[in-house]
Formats: C-alpha cells, sequence, structure tokens
C-alpha cells in the first residue's frame, strides 16, 4: 500500500488533487474487505429482490440500511484523505452505488457533479470506493485533468435509456476525450474527485459485475441553495452551522425505522436532483 499517512504524502495528496482536481488509486482496505462489502450488499439484494422500491432504495443509500456500509464512510483511511481535502469537519451528503452488470450497456456521460447537487459552494470531494476491479473493459471512470477550474459548465437533459445518471445530463460543450485518464482502481482502493471535474464512464464489456460506491463528502459550511435541511451523516469533526439535519447510523440490518428515514432522504433528494424536469419524465426515468 501507499503509505498515505506521512507529511510528504498528505502534501502530494493535496497537492495533486488541487492541480488535477483529482487523486487516485489511493488504498483504503483490502480487497478481502471489498468482497465482504460486496457479499452484504448482494445478500441485502436478494432480500429484496421483490421490492422494486426497496432494491432502489438499498442501492441509492446504503450507509442508512447497512451497518458495514455505514462504517465504510466512517473508514479511518477515507476520513484521512477527505479532511486533507475540505478540512476536519466532514459530513456525508450522500452515498451510493454505480452498477454495471456483466454485459451491461450502461453508461455515465461527460458531467459535472455540482451541477445538480442545488449546493452553494464546492467544499466537496467525492470518494469512489471500488467494490471490484474498474478496469477499461468493465467501465471505469474516465477523468480530464485540471477540468474542475472551469466551474458550472452548461449542460443539456437527455434522458437516455442506459444512462445511470439521474437526468442522462451531459456537458454541452466538447470535451478533448483523448486528454481524458483512465480511473484504474483494484478492489479496495478509492479515487477522489472535485464535484467540477468532467468524469465519465463506459459500459462493461465482461462477464462479471462492475460495482463501486460513491461517497459524497461535504464541510459543514454547505448548504442547498433551497433551504432545504438535507439528511446527512456527520462523520468526522464539528458541525458548527446546522444547515443540514444529522441522522444516526442504522439501528441495525434494513431496519423498518431505517427503511422510512432512506425514503424520506429519497423524496426530499428527488425535489433538487429534478429541479426544473417536468414530473412526467421524472416519474417515467426516475433511478432511486
Amino acid at each position: 500500500m501507499n503509505d498515505m499517512h506521512s507529511p510528504l504524502a498528505a502534501s502530494t495528496l493535496k497537492t495533486a488533487y488541487d492541480r488535477d482536481g483529482y487523486y487516485f488509486p489511493y488504498d483504503v482496505a483490502s480487497a478481502a474487505h471489498a468482497a465482504q462489502l460486496l457479499a452484504d450488499l448482494e445478500a441485502a439484494e436478494a432480500e429484496c429482490a421483490g421490492d422494486r422500491a426497496k432494491l432502489s432504495l438499498l442501492r441509492s443509500y446504503p450507509s442508512q440500511l447497512l451497518p458495514s456500509f455505514a462504517a465504510l464512510i466512517r473508514h479511518p483511511r477515507l476520513i484521512d484523505a477527505v479532511t486533507q481535502i475540505i478540512g476536519r469537519d466532514v459530513l456525508v451528503w450522500s452515498c451510493g452505488f454505480f452498477i454495471k452488470e456483466a454485459g451491461s450497456k450502461s453508461f455515465v456521460s461527460w458531467h459535472q457533479d455540482l451541477n445538480y447537487w442545488g449546493l452553494d459552494g464546492d467544499d466537496e470531494v467525492t470518494a469512489w470506493y471500488a467494490l471490484t476491479p474498474a478496469t477499461v473493459e468493465t467501465g471505469c471512470m474516465r477523468f480530464v485533468a485540471g477540468s474542475h477550474r472551469q466551474k458550472d459548465v452548461p449542460h443539456v437533459d437527455k434522458f437516455a435509456p442506459d444512462n445511470l445518471l439521474t437526468r442522462g445530463q451531459e456537458l454541452a460543450v466538447k470535451v478533448d476525450e483523448a486528454s481524458a485518464v483512465d480511473v484504474l482502481l483494484n478492489a479496495g482502493q478509492a479515487s477522489l474527485h472535485h464535484g467540477h471535474l468532467f468524469h465519465a464512464s463506459g459500459p462493461n464489456l465482461t462477464n462479471a459485475r462492475r460495482l463501486g460506491v460513491a461517497i459524497r463528502y461535504v464541510a459543514p459550511s454547505m448548504k442547498q441553495t433551497s433551504g432545504d435541511k438535507l439528511l446527512v451523516s456527520h462523520v468526522a469533526g464539528e458541525d458548527r452551522y446546522g444547515n443540514f439535519e444529522h441522522m444516526p447510523p442504522p439501528a441495525g440490518r434494513l431496519q423498518p425505522e431505517d427503511w422510512a428515514r432512506a425514503k424520506r432522504n429519497a423524496d426530499m433528494k428527488k425535489e433538487i436532483l429534478y429541479k426544473g424536469v417536468k414530473d412526467e419524465l421524472v416519474k417515467v426515468n426516475r433511478r432511486g
């Protein structure tokens, strides 16, 4: 593993992140740890197989429903990296899966995360933790170095059926794909990227599932421009602002009160993520 705890390594992470808008690969845990998380998820998926609404909530809010993923968002290695970037006070704004089944045509178009989150700033970092290897063949992410400095760039909503993004949103400007880097990760590794970074990913051309969990960390000073107090997890430091509602870790595994909280969170997020979209499109295209 890379020794990211030394002062030199910490400086290297922050310097590279500020310059490029991303850092990878970052060693978080062993492949065995990732396999345990995957097994827990797939067991939960099997339990929810007959309930489409619950399956969607599970994949969108695992850290609110499974203690193993509540522990992941608080993993010391992730907190170490995130605090180097946004400071010692940290909330988790969201945590959800990007799943590409074997042979899936699913893709993610070129976009910036913060364009649709309704936050008032960019004091945020996404940690994308690989449960299975992310390779070119499985449809790993691609990053354009330095693109985070362009801030908010216009997007268009396409609602393409195989696009994993909520609105099928994509950048309305030409992306120099030749300059993009492939974000290759082993299971147990993570990438870190800025919310304004141009990024995308292709289909899974293999006969195995590709799974990663995107954990969106924000500083407590951030707030929703709508004035809503979304549900967040407080994972490090203090919150001296009160811009969000803190939720407790899950009471257990797939507990009724946690399903209800996840549903409330999903309903609030839907209003933000689909702002300006006609109701009928939301109903047809909502991915949870």
